[in-house]
This record gives structure tokens, C-alpha cells and sequence, in this order.
């Protein structure tokens, strides 16, 4: 699909140089003498190559059009992951890469959405929190709790995030997947 330069927004995929980039900056310029500009920052889904691009305000560049499918996780293969298709119950190999990060928070059964590209898988999403239980977590010095420090804890799948002083080890809380960060303690 064709769109215009100014309509590119991160995390667009876009066709250009017969490859597929992800989005991950835009920048707006309107320079004093001449036309303006789009500064785009993409990267490569294959390679993860980073490239600088400008594009003139009236030129147009492809959109990619992807399909999402959700998949639910079955189990680990080493470099890949088994996932089944929750329509047709095929089960797929997907590379581990395609989730970045945020693979530490894979659980067993967890729903997932897969961005495909001519049926091959792009990128894969988790849900944007998980609940997991605190394994380790310092105790609050005293003193410290009238203002708001947060301290360092562990989780079950050994991740360290910084959590409030009121959270103890065996505390169940939510955690957000894209930025491995503490959101809230888990409701019971």
C-alpha cells in the first residue's frame, strides 16, 4: 500500500530497497531554504541493520501488509519456538529473535500475536503484563519508607526489577513486558 512520507509512523513496516524496515524514529524538518523532509530511522527485520533514510514530504514509499494471527506458545526447540495456530491448530517454528526482550516473560501456554509478511513471521507480541511471583526481594531499611525508594527484587524467571518497599518475597505482582518494569501488586 502506498502512503505518503508524511504518514510513516514508528513501528510502520515499510518495503524499501526490497527489504522490510521497522520504523523506530521519525523526525519532521522543515530546513529555512528548500523543501521539507521526513528523517527516518529504520531497521532491517532480517538483519537488524539500522538505516538513516530522508524522504520528501510528496514522495511516497510501501507499506508492508502484514497479517496478525494469534498463536499460543507450545514449548522451546533451542533457536526456535514451537507455536500453535489458535484457528486451524497448525503448529509453526518461529525464531527466538522476533520477540526481542521480552522473551524473558514467555510462559507456558501464553497467547501471542504474530506479524506475518507473505506467511512468513516478522515480529512476534506478547501481552503487555504478566503476573509472576517475587523469588528474592531486600528488606526495607528502616527510615526509608516515607519517601517513595523503590528497591531491588528478583523474579521467578530470574529477571531483577525495582519494586516498592511494601513488596515482599512470595508477593505475586504485574509486570509490564516492554519495559521490564513494575505496574501493580497482583490482585488476589
Amino acid at each position: 500500500m502506498k502512503i505518503n512520507a508524511v504518514q510513516i509512523r514508528p513501528g510502520n513496516v515499510l518495503e524499501h530497497k526490497n527489504k522490510l524496515w521497522a520504523v523506530s524514529k521519525i523526525m519532521h524538518t522543515q530546513p529555512g531554504k528548500g523543501g521539507a523532509y521526513m528523517q527516518v530511522e529504520m531497521k532491517d527485520i532480517k538483519t537488524g541493520t539500522k538505516l538513516n533514510e530522508r524522504f520528501r514530504s510528496d514522495e511516497t514509499v510501501e507499506r508492508a501488509r502484514l497479517d496478525q494471527k494469534d498463536y499460543q506458545y507450545l514449548y522451546d526447540e533451542g533457536e526456535t519456538l514451537a507455536l500453535m495456530d489458535q484457528e486451524s491448530f497448525e503448529q509453526i517454528s518461529v525464531d527466538k529473535s522476533l520477540f526481542g526482550d521480552a522473551i524473558v516473560f514467555l510462559q507456558d501456554g501464553m497467547k501471542i500475536i504474530v506479524e506475518l509478511h507473505e506467511e512468513k513471521p516478522v515480529s512476534a507480541t506478547l501481552p503487555d503484563y504478566v503476573t509472576l511471583q517475587i523469588v528474592e526481594a531486600e528488606p526495607v531499611v528502616k527510615g526509608q519508607t516515607a519517601s517513595s525508594s523503590y528497591k531491588p527484587a528478583i523474579l521467578e524467571n530470574g529477571v531483577r526489577i525495582m519494586v516498592p518497599p511494601f513488596i515482599e518475597s512470595g508477593t505475586k505482582v504485574v509486570v509490564n513486558t516492554a519495559t521490564q518494569e513494575y505496574f501493580e501488586r497482583a490482585k488476589a
